[in-house]
C-alpha cells in the first residue's frame, strides 16, 4: 500500500453538474470563430464582401417575434447612425463603428431567454454619472420603444 494514492471523491447535495458553458454559448463561440475565419480568408476581399447581406440572412433565420424586432432595430440603426457597419458577432446582428461593435441585437430564441435585447458595447457613448444600463430588454416595438432606441443608437456614436 505505501506510494498508492487515491483520488478523493466528492459529494454535493445535488447531482446536478457544472460543465462550464451552455450549448447555447459554445454555439455563439463557434459561430463567432467562423466569422473570424470567414474575415481572415476574405483578406483583400474585404471590400467586396456584403456583411449586410449575412446579417440580414441572420434576421431572416430567426423566429417571427425576434425577427420582426431584429428588423426594426435594424432599420432604426441604418437610419439613425448610417457610420455604423452591419456585422455578425457572435452569430447576431451587430453595428460597428471603425470595425468596433458599437450596439447589437440577442434574440430571445438565442440563450433561450425570456425576451430579446439591444445591447452597447463600451464603444458607446452612453456614459451617465457613475452607472448607466448597457443592455434593454425588448418584448415588442412599439412607437416609444423606436424612438428610444433611435435616441440612443445616436447617443452611442456621438
Amino acid at each position: 500500500m505505501k506510494g498508492t494514492r487515491t483520488a478523493a471523491k466528492t459529494t454535493t447535495a445535488t447531482d446536478e453538474k457544472y460543465d462550464g458553458f451552455t450549448d447555447e454559448e459554445r454555439s455563439a463561440m463557434k459561430e463567432r470563430a467562423q466569422e473570424l475565419k470567414s474575415a481572415a480568408r476574405r483578406g483583400s476581399r474585404a471590400a467586396k464582401a456584403d456583411p449586410e447581406s449575412e446579417v440580414l440572412a441572420k434576421i431572416a433565420e430567426m423566429p417571427e417575434a425576434d425577427r420582426v424586432l431584429a428588423e426594426r432595430v435594424h432599420a432604426i440603426v441604418k437610419a439613425g447612425a448610417p457610420e455604423l457597419a452591419p456585422k455578425l458577432w457572435y452569430g447576431m446582428p451587430a453595428y460597428a463603428k471603425n470595425g468596433k461593435v458599437v450596439c447589437f441585437f440577442q434574440s430571445a430564441q438565442k440563450f433561450k431567454s425570456r425576451y430579446a435585447t439591444l445591447g452597447f458595447s463600451d464603444q458607446a457613448h452612453l456614459d451617465d454619472g457613475a452607472m448607466w444600463p448597457t443592455a434593454f430588454a425588448l418584448t415588442e416595438m412599439t412607437p416609444a420603444a423606436e424612438a428610444r432606441i433611435g435616441e440612443l443608437v445616436r447617443q452611442a456614436v456621438s
